[in-house]
């Protein structure tokens, strides 16, 4: 039997399963106590237990790539649930469409619950998101059903998972503003800072307070880089910059940095012993031997930032731009509709999605570069990283790259070409506009499968198609849906231009 069955992210060993160690530094101890939890909650909600929402979501997201790998964590998760387990192999040992179906499914979930978890930390009610979720793991655990009724499952977590989109874009503007244009710098200056990772804003506005005042800057990391958009977030003075690029070049970018980070969600990779020292983890983040910071009293990650002392001398970088929301796109509308009415603007690519360490995602900084002069880029996630350093120019008074975010405003990309739609009273699918997709792990399910829901079509996907789907499965995505693996940026331009 193999040590471990995952193939929940893009980067799974042989593009099939990672069996021995995971890709992403997991152990197979580590996985199987993940698995665990997960049966866990699914028998929890196959029998109708008792499990707050906190636990329910707190467990899924502590299942995401690259967030848990502490075993004594995750042990304490699989203790608050308190339930046998159900076995996941009944899962992975069912035919190839109802394994792919129920993957798809609980990958659906977990990045559902990802999304509703920053709502629910803002104080917001999570309560008929959460309902799905458990009606959803309930169904992965039934041994008779298959396609029929399976199918309508993934279809309705895409609806549900739009709705907890929205929740989040409705808790993020109200606790901290509607983001804004921003210029960020990349520059670090000399003294004392930490880095702050992840995607969660509630934890940044915390270190911010608890910073204030104290000598100490602050820089975001990788999705964190969007929350200098945030009025809220932007009034602290010592909020500076962002430091280094996307999550999977952490281990290169962090080597002997003087300063002390912080991870808040998902993204951490097995730290290196040159900066194991300084590097913490707060709510479901964790990982062997690190401090984790259950209180949010950041206290000990201020006194590791003094103590390192930062730089002597400033480390000069260029800028990035980010907070266009849907909000600030949409404040210029009627100058969009008439440009592409009069043909300054003739095309828009949404190039988006999470980045990743494997071959092939140089496919979208190629794509972005190509593109035409007469076209408008919108952008979010990390895989933007791939090309926001990169002078794309203007069009029609506006820059033709458009930063709208972090994945978890998905809800504002959704919402510009609703939008747009509605403006020229056509449907998404007949405007010009052309989605190519990113994907790495679980959050990036749940969004495809809202974009299904919405019923938008030729989607572009890659570097690589999920493992998960079977061909069946993928042979109905193709038939209803359009969907295609990314080829290369001269033929994919050449088809959706031509």
């Amino acid at each position: 039997m193999d040590k471990m069955f995952c193939m929940q992210c893009e980067q799974t060993a042989g593009g099939k399963a990672c069996t021995d160690v995971g890709v992403c530094g997991k152990s197979a101890d580590t996985a199987a106590l993940q698995d665990k939890l997960t049966g866990a909650l699914i028998t929890a909600s196959r029998i109708g237990a008792v499990v707050s929402d906190e636990l329910l979501i707190d467990g899924l997201f502590a299942t995401l790539t690259n967030v848990n790998f502490d075993n004594n964590a995750l042990s304490a998760l699989i203790a608050k649930v308190g339930l046998p387990h159900y076995d996941m192999y009944e899962v992975r040992d069912a035919d190839e469409d109802t394994r792919s179906l129920k993957t798809l499914l609980l990958l659906g979930v977990r990045g559902v619950a990802a999304y509703a978890y920053h709502s629910r930390v803002l104080g917001y009610d999570v309560s008929a998101i959460c309902a799905f979720i458990r009606k959803a793991l309930s169904a992965i655990g039934e041994p008779e059903w298959g396609l029929n009724e399976l199918l309508p499952l993934v279809m309705e977590c895409g609806k549900v998972n739009l709705d907890a989109l929205a929740l989040l874009d409705r808790a993020n503007t109200e606790t901290f503003g509607t983001p804004e244009p921003t210029t960020v710098e990349r520059t670090v200056e000399s003294g004392p800072f930490i880095v702050i990772s992840g995607h969660d804003l509630r934890d940044l506005k915390l270190l911010l307070e608890q910073t204030e005042g104290k000598g100490v800057n602050i820089y975001t990391h990788g999705e964190m880089l969007p929350a200098h958009g945030y009025p809220e977030l932007k009034k602290y003075a010592h909020l500076k910059g962002n430091f280094g690029t996307a999550w999977q070049n952490q281990q290169r970018e962090f080597a002997d940095v003087p300063c002390a980070f912080l991870f808040t969600t998902n993204c951490l990779m097995p730290p290196k012993p040159s900066y194991s020292d300084r590097v913490f983890t707060t709510a479901v983040v964790d990982y062997p031997d690190l401090v984790h910071i259950a209180d949010k009293n950041f206290a000990p990650v201020v006194a590791k930032a003094i103590e390192l002392g930062g730089y002597a001398e400033p480390q000069s970088g260029g800028t990035f731009t980010t907070g266009f929301g849907h909000n600030a796109i949409l404040a210029n509308a009627d100058a969009i509709v008439d440009a592409v009415k009069s043909g300054a603007i003739k095309h828009f690519f949404l190039i988006g999605g999470c980045d990743g360490a494997k071959s092939g995602r140089n496919y979208f900084t190629e794509f972005a570069e190509q593109t035409p002069p007469d076209s408008v880029i919108l952008t979010l996630a990390c895989g933007k990283y791939r090309f926001n350093g990169i002078d794309f120019g203007t069009v029609a008074g506006l820059p033709r790259l458009l930063d709208m975010g972090q994945c978890n405003d998905a809800y504002g990309a959704i919402t510009v070409a609703l939008a747009l739609a509605e403006a020229f009273n056509c449907g998404v699918n007949d405007l010009p506009l052309s989605l190519v997709i990113s994907w790495y792990e679980q959050k990036a399910v749940s969004i495809l499968l809202t974009l299904l829901h919405l019923g938008i079509k030729n989607i572009l996907l890659g570097p690589t198609l999920p493992a998960f789907v079977s061909p069946n499965v993928l042979n109905y995505l193709v038939e209803h849906f359009g969907i295609a693996p990314v080829s290369t940026p001269e033929a994919d331009l050449k088809k959706i231009l031509g």
